[in-house]
C-alpha cells in the first residue's frame, strides 16, 4: 500500500510526513517514502529512552514494578487516575508516570543520559523562562528528534550499543506494547503532540502523530519510524491512528506485490 493510501486512515492533509523502514542488522534502506530527516518533537515516544534510564538508574525495577499510586497534585486526565506500573506506563502511555520518574532522576542524571543517548537534538531546557526541561522538555518543547534519528535510536537498541546496562535493554524491549501487522511481531511506541513555531509557542494548528518501533518475521527483523503531521487541527490523538495504518500497511510496504 502506497504511503499516501495509508495516510487516507489518518487525516487528509499532510504537511509533513515520513515513513522509514530500515533493516535492523545492516541499516539497509527498505522504504523511505516523505521528509525523514526533519526533526520534530518526540512527544511520547520519548517514553522509551525514559524506560532505559529509569531501569539503568534502578528506579524501575521490572516490568511490574515499582506500582506507583495516582496523586491529585499529579492533575492528569481521568483516565490516568489510577496505579501504573511500567508495563501500563508504556501501554497507556501515562504522563504523570514519566514525570515522577523523571523528578526522581534529577536533572544532571537526565542531562546525562539524554547525552549518553545523543537522542535527536539533545536540547532539554524546557520552555522559554520555565525551567521546565526536566518534566517538560519532550512535549512539543525543546527536545525534538527526526525519524532519521528515531531509526538510528532503536537500532542501537536492538545492538545493545547504548550506554546503559544490557538488563535495562532487555526491560525495556519487554514493557514496550506488542501489536500484530500480519504475520509480522511489532513493538512499538506512539507519540502525539504539536509543531511549535520560532518563539516555541505550540502550533495547535499543525498536530503530529508517531509510531517508532521494530518489527520480527522469520528470523527478519526490522526496524521503522512512521511520522505525520496535520495541517488543521485533528479530532483525534494522531499516534494511536498513525500506529493503526502504519501495522495495516506494513505487510505490504516491505513485501511489495509482484
Amino acid at each position: 500500500m502506497p504511503a499516501s493510501s495509508a495516510t487516507e486512515l489518518v487525516v487528509p492533509r499532510p504537511i509533513l510526513e515520513c515513513t522509514l523502514i530500515v533493516d535492523a542488522g545492516s541499516g539497509a534502506v527498505l522504504r523511505r517514502d516523505g521528509t525523514c530527516d526533519r526533526r520534530v518533537s518526540p512527544a511520547s515516544t520519548f517514553k522509551v529512552p525514559l524506560a532505559l534510564m529509569g531501569y539503568d538508574a534502578g528506579i524501575l525495577a521490572d516490568a511490574h514494578s515499582p506500582r506507583w499510586d495516582y496523586r491529585p497534585e499529579f492533575d492528569a486526565v481521568k483516565r490516568d487516575h489510577k496505579a501504573v506500573d511500567p508495563t501500563i506506563w508504556e501501554r497507556d502511555s501515562v504522563l504523570w508516570f514519566s514525570r515522577e520518574m523523571t523528578r526522581k532522576l534529577g536533572s544532571k542524571r537526565f542531562a546525562g543520559y539524554v547525552a549518553g543517548f545523543a537522542y535527536g537534538n539533545g536540547d532539554i531546557s524546557g520552555n522559554p523562562g520555565k525551567k521546565d526541561g526536566l518534566t517538560h522538555s519532550w512535549l512539543s518543547s525543546s527536545l525534538k528528534i527526526s525519524p532519521d534519528e528515531q531509526v538510528g535510536f532503536i537500532r542501537r537498541i536492538l545492538e545493545r550499543s547504548l550506554p546503559v546496562s544490557t538488563r535495562s535493554i532487555d526491560l525495556t524491549m519487554a514493557v514496550l506494547p506488542p501489536f500484530q501487522a500480519g504475520d509480522w511481531q511489532v513493538k512499538g511506541k506512539t507519540g502525539t503532540g504539536w509543531l511549535t513555531g520560532k518563539s516555541g509557542k505550540i502550533d495547535r494548528s499543525r498536530p503530529l502523530g508517531w509510531f517508532v518501533g521494530w518489527a520480527e518475521k522469520g528470523g527478519r527483523r526490522i526496524v521503522f519510524a512512521r511520522l505525520f503531521v496535520n495541517d488543521g487541527k485533528s479530532p483525534v490523538f494522531l499516534g494511536p491512528k498513525v500506529r493503526d495504518s502504519f501495522l495495516a500497511s506494513l505487510p505490504e510496504l516491505v513485501e511489495p506485490a509482484d
